[in-house]
């Protein structure tokens, strides 16, 4: 498939102005999908990109329960609070050693606090 494209020149030589247009047959510059295999196939990622939300969403809302549930001591044989600790354990398995980490954290940001240490200090002299 060709098209025609018109180019028009505007040459400025003394005395006079010289004006040429040409008309050239030439190839279109995008070869792309049909619109509506386009509309279909942003319509499929649409809908992909808000079932994966969907899905984060709920395991985000298992989480908190979770994480409410076991603030507040809840019973872990009791039936809700073992289903969702039965679904959730997947999910809470790559966080079970965090806490300590924060502790332990927690702890050496205090002492820095309290006892500062600068390079200085560890110069021998």
């Amino acid at each position: 498939m060709t098209t025609q494209e018109e180019v028009t020149t505007i040459e400025n030589s003394s005395p006079s102005q010289v004006v040429k247009t040409t008309t050239l047959q030439t190839e279109p510059q995008v070869k792309g999908e049909a619109p509506q295999k386009v509309y279909e196939k942003k319509k499929s990622i649409l809908r992909l990109n808000q079932i994966i939300w969907y899905i984060l969403g709920f395991i985000e809302v298992l989480l908190i329960f979770r994480i409410v549930l076991k603030a507040l001591g809840a019973n872990q044989y009791s039936g809700f609070t073992n289903l969702i600790y039965t679904i959730t354990a997947p999910f809470a398995i790559p966080f079970a050693g965090i806490v300590y980490i924060c502790i332990a954290w927690g702890f050496i940001y205090l002492l820095e606090i309290v006892y500062p240490i600068t390079p200085k200090d560890l110069e021998i002299e």
